[in-house]
Formats: C-alpha cells, sequence, structure tokens
C-alpha cells in the first residue's frame, strides 16, 4: 500500500494497480478478514483513489509458470 500511496504522490501520469489475492489454489488467498493478511486499507484506498485492481483468480490465466528447460547448446 506504502508503494502505491508513494507513486500516486507523484507528479504526471501514474498507473497504480493493486493485486487482491484471491487464488487459494494457485497461491495464498486473503482478503479483507484474512489470518495471514489484511487488505481492508488497500482495497478501500483503491476504490476511493480509481486505482486499478486486479484480482489473481479472475484476471490472471498463469501465476507461477512451470520451469522450462534451458535451451540446448548447438555443437
Amino acid at each position: 500500500l506504502q508503494m502505491l500511496q508513494w507513486t500516486a504522490a507523484g507528479s504526471g501520469p501514474r498507473f497504480c494497480l493493486y493485486v487482491h489475492h484471491t487464488d487459494a489454489e494457485r497461491e495464498w488467498a486473503y482478503d479483507r478478514k484474512s489470518p495471514i493478511g489484511k487488505l481492508d486499507k488497500g482495497l478501500d484506498e483503491a476504490a476511493k483513489r480509481g486505482w486499478t485492481v486486479v484480482s489473481m483468480k479472475e484476471d490472471w490465466k498463469v501465476i507461477y509458470p512451470h520451469p522450462q528447460p534451458a535451451p540446448q547448446k548447438s555443437k
């Protein structure tokens, strides 16, 4: 939240994106009343300031990509 507040306070064009951790199957999910992280201040401020809020569950196709094999060196 503090990084977004700092970014928003600057002059000129700014883009503030707030990541809402909503996908318990692929990552940790936490929200306003979560035991591992509370997002109430951030979600409230994002709504008040018009920041973009993305849902990891709804908006992200991939969260942690599968490792790709290293390319083979040609001889």
